[in-house]
């Protein structure tokens, strides 16, 4: 599903304009990646958890050649899902 399917979808379901539910759905995906660049968690009760998480430096390989590569840490989001989501998707 991508976020077009969503905006239709969401738009279809409650009857309102696709141009404003798009501009809702991409002020919310706004709103969580701002939240991410502060360093902050974002808890959306019964779906989930996002944060960022730092990955250490470590020593990686090139598959192509075998050649030692170092890995510098950096910063990923991850997301933990919630119980809602748990028991809907089992």
């Amino acid at each position: 599903m991508t976020k077009k399917d969503i905006i239709l979808k969401v738009a279809d379901e409650t009857n309102l304009k696709q141009i404003d539910v798009k501009k809702v759905v991409q002020k919310t995906f706004d709103c969580i990646i701002d939240a991410l660049i502060r360093g902050e968690k974002i808890e959306l009760r019964n779906f989930g958890v996002f944060k960022l998480k730092q990955r250490k430096s470590r020593i990686g390989r090139n598959p192509r050649t075998g050649q030692v590569v170092p890995v510098p840490p950096r910063k990923v989001v991850v997301f933990k899902s919630g119980l809602e989501i748990k028991k809907k998707v089992k």
